[in-house]
């Protein structure tokens, strides 16, 4: 018997409903998953409000940790009780027990704890294509981080910093901003009471940054563009408040001939050897200590709907782990 979680309309955190459902055995190619952490992102939100269409009833979840508990047909890379990690894109990870595609799996090592690889495996590979595969920064780069003291943004920023980056963080708090200079942020902005855009050219000598990481959407998209230096990038990577529309290319031109990038984890991890790679990269940073887990919350696994409610209102810092 396994509990999930799905979703038979879109909507508000209320819409997550737990159901009990008779798992077959592991069809070929799959092995059984039972999950000991799972990861909480901001994506789940997306396909709960219906922002990345699913369909419905839908069930919720891209990341989760676990122990294999059984092998279907023709999976010869996994042996029961090995320890494994999931960062999508199929969802499902909000569970007690999964039957899943066995080349879905990465191999967590046992120097990284569950909660550790559930907090990091989907946030810090994203954190790794949008450095240094997507903007590829380069050591004394000015750039600017959104929601610094985030999910995402609390390992952007220790990235950042590791490559050498001059970072500066936006936080709507005291308390967030502390976790944004634990991380390393450089300078922060307090986006509620100071203009973003102006605080940034003033630290920046009136030049803007190299590239803005923006994980908001809409409300920050102007303040992206108005803080990026000429020829500079805006990262678009989430849609916390709402997704960007009405995108004019030559405003691009006339704010310093910008460039605006819509990276997806999914696209950059698309073949089995770019997967093995930032994954092998994101493990590497967290040995060194370059890159550290910061948990700021954990949840009942049943509890989600909570947790999502506590996103969406900006109450969470770090990464959120879900616990069966």
């Amino acid at each position: 018997m396994a509990r999930i979680a799905q979703i038979r309309a879109t909507g508000g955190p209320e819409q997550i409903e737990w159901i009990d459902v008779d798992l077959p055995p592991p069809g070929p190619g799959e092995v059984r998953i039972r999950h000991t952490a799972v990861g909480l992102n901001f994506i789940d939100t997306y396909h709960r409000r219906g922002i990345y269409p699913v369909a419905l009833p839908a069930q919720l979840g891209v990341e989760a940790v676990g122990v294999v508990e059984a092998l279907g047909e023709g999976v010869t890379e996994f042996r029961i009780g090995d320890r494994v990690g999931d960062l999508g894109p199929d969802r499902g990870a909000y569970a007690t027990h999964r039957n899943i595609a066995a080349s879905a799996l990465l191999s967590v090592p046992d120097d990284i704890a569950d909660e550790v690889a559930a907090a990091m495996l989907l946030k810090g590979c994203t954190a790794e294509l949008l450095v240094e595969r997507c903007a590829k920064v380069e050591a004394g780069w000015p750039v600017l981080v959104h929601a610094a003291a985030g999910g995402v943004g609390l390992i952007l920023v220790q990235w950042l910093k590791a490559v050498g980056a001059i970072v500066i963080g936006t936080v709507s708090t005291e308390e967030k901003a502390l976790e944004a200079r634990a991380a390393g942020a450089d300078h922060i902005v307090f986006y509620q009471t100071e203009d973003t855009a102006t605080r940034v050219r003033e630290l920046t000598g009136g030049k803007g940054v190299r590239v803005v990481f923006d994980g908001i959407g809409m409300s920050t998209w102007d303040s992206s563009l108005d803080s990026c230096g000429l020829r500079g990038m805006v990262v678009s990577y989430g849609n916390a408040d709402a997704p960007v529309a009405g995108i004019n290319p030559g405003v691009l031109a006339m704010k310093g001939s910008l460039c605006n990038a819509r990276p997806m984890l999914y696209h950059y991890y698309a073949e089995p050897a770019e997967r093995a790679a930032g994954v092998a990269r994101l493990w590497a940073m967290i040995r060194s200590g370059k890159v550290k887990t910061v948990i700021g919350q954990r949840y009942a696994l049943e509890d989600v709907a909570q947790a999502h409610a506590d996103l969406e209102g900006r109450k969470t810092t770090g990464s959120t782990v879900l616990l069966p």
